[in-house]
């Protein structure tokens, strides 16, 4: 049997990166842990050596994807500084981009069942990726003052919503046409969001 992704003992990351495969292929329920293990080119039996059923190893999939998810969104935001929008908006079009590239992690994060609380190592890459787009908002408000503040936890949940719904709807090569290219409608709507609250000035 061909040992694709097995080398040097990283028979872990071989089983997650045949995972990754899998997913996007058939999605996230389409396949067997011996599935993955024959792509990783080892016996089903090794795979229990690391994880103990196929969830967990969706679940570590998703955990590498929110540490990347949440390096991306940083490094989006930072560059949008010293502007609170330009950086608020910047991590919408992160998760755009972080759909489209990486999209077997993208469908373990989201589409999976799996819950962010399945492992503490989890919930927390989860959590830091979420406290990036929750610290941009919190920037965004700071100029109203706190008793008319919308709670940014609140408007950060909704953008990401919206996110997601752009994604799935028109991203992810799923058959549903739009007029207009994905980045334009995210931002387009997240301005009229962000007007509608009073954060930011009308055009």
């Amino acid at each position: 049997m061909p040992k694709r992704g097995y080398h040097h003992g990283n028979l872990r990351q071989a089983l997650i990166d045949a995972a990754l495969r899998l997913i996007e292929e058939k999605g996230p329920t389409g396949f067997t842990l011996s599935e993955a293990a024959k792509q990783a080119g080892v016996t089903p039996a090794a795979v229990y050596r690391h994880f103990h059923g196929r969830e967990d190893l969706i679940a570590e999939a998703a955990r590498q994807g929110f540490e990347m998810f949440a390096d991306l969104m940083q490094f989006a935001h930072d560059k949008g500084q010293p502007s609170a929008l330009a950086a608020f908006e910047a991590t919408g079009r992160a998760y755009l981009a972080f759909a489209r590239k990486h999209p077997g992690h993208y469908i373990a994060m989201f589409e999976s069942g799996i819950s962010v609380n399945r492992t503490p190592e989890l919930a927390a890459a989860a959590n830091r990726a979420k406290g990036v787009l929750e610290k941009a908002a919190a920037a965004l408000s700071e100029h109203i003052p706190p008793d008319k503040r919308p709670p940014a936890s609140m408007f950060s949940a909704h953008i990401w919503a919206m996110s997601h719904g752009v994604v799935e709807l028109f991203a992810r090569n799923t058959g549903a046409a739009s007029p207009f290219p994905p980045e334009d409608l995210l931002e387009s709507g997240i301005g009229i969001y962000l007007r509608g609250l009073g954060l930011i000035e009308p055009d």
